[in-house]
């Protein structure tokens, strides 16, 4: 049990935070439409129940994700998080679709709506809720990708910088963009049907929420599959040739591999060297390119053979004792 607490102590904090909103933020908008019967208010609370369900699944999975490797599994549990975040879309997925069905009912056959500051007061505080998650989960973001910047930085710069998000962060942060629109929208509609009798809007709003949320269903569930069965990461790749070529005593690279479990990166290498180094010189290398490669960020483990240089250039250097980047050709050899 103790060591349940520590890890869950370990998680991912967007998705806790993200969960407990949505949970809150679930109640008040069912409230709402207990009250009033606002279709509007009906999608927005099957929503924030799938996020809540959702994020609190996701920040478990991220918890567990950092158990450390054991004799059955020496890889360790890395991928528990993309196990758990294709189970939470299956979640969102299902309500999706009962958003879709409610508010296709209501755009075709549009019935009146009561209560107008109820809905109203209730959209705008969950809206305001939801955005300052999808605000937290930007900077954390933005930590992760190593880039400053305040104000509206973790908004706008987050979605340019969502390729280094870690995958529970960026289930959130896709998520409460969506729920942020979604409340938008559903404020809109609101407001058309009190003062200009356009019912049918509170229906179409449901069906773009319902449709956005199909598409974080769809984006999540391809990009967590992939991390499931292990990715490889292409641009640490390229990192990590690049530095390990550097070193004046690596003649070549037979070989880079660079898994992704969950947040964990896991790196094997076979450089070539001269045939002539001493056991002990070959160590000294090892050990120098271990330090290297281990100091990257969210590499688990690291692992490094050497080989005698056969003449036969697979890692291309060029300049002055300065090795290029490595073209996407060569990439292919050395995985």
């Amino acid at each position: 049990m103790n060591e349940l607490w520590k890890l869950l102590k370990n998680g991912n904090k967007p998705s806790l935070l993200a969960g407990i909103v949505n949970a809150i933020v679930a109640l008040l908008k069912g409230a709402g439409f207990l009250f009033t019967g606002n279709v509007a208010l009906f999608a927005e609370t099957m929503h924030s129940l799938g996020d809540a369900a959702n994020q609190f699944f996701v920040y478990v999975g991220s918890a567990l994700s950092k158990k450390a490797p054991t004799a059955r599994f020496p890889n360790g549990f890395g991928r528990i998080v993309n196990l758990v975040c294709l189970f939470a879309v299956v979640i969102v997925g299902i309500m999706a679709y009962e958003t879709l069905i409610e508010g296709w009912h209501h755009l075709v056959n549009p019935s009146e709506s009561a209560g107008f500051w109820i809905s109203f007061s209730i959209l705008a505080a969950a809206t305001l809720l939801e955005a300052g998650v999808l605000y937290k989960a930007g900077k954390e973001i933005l930590h992760d990708a190593g880039v400053e910047g305040g104000g509206l930085a973790p908004i706008t710069k987050g979605f340019a910088n969502l390729k280094y998000a870690r995958p529970a962060t960026k289930l959130v942060f896709m998520e409460d963009t969506v729920a942020t629109a979604g409340g938008l929208l559903a404020l809109i509609a609101v407001v058309l049907a009190n003062f200009f009798g356009l019912g049918w809007t509170e229906g179409l709003a449901s069906m773009i929420i319902g449709g956005m949320m199909f598409f974080v269903v769809g984006v999540v569930f391809l990009e967590n599959a992939r991390g499931a069965i292990g990715e490889t990461d292409e641009e640490m790749l390229q990192h990590i040739a690049y530095l390990v070529a550097e070193d004046p005593d690596v003649r070549d690279l037979q070989k880079v591999e660079v898994i992704k479990e969950g947040e964990a990166l896991h790196v094997e290498i076979v450089a070539e060297v001269e045939s002539t180094l001493s056991f002990a010189e070959v160590d000294d290398i090892r050990d120098r390119l271990l330090d290297i490669v281990a100091s990257q960020k969210n590499i688990a483990d690291v692992v490094i053979s050497f080989d005698e240089d056969d003449g036969i250039r697979t890692y291309k250097r060029e300049g002055k004792g300065k090795s290029g980047k490595p073209s996407p050709d060569v990439l292919k050899k050395l995985q």
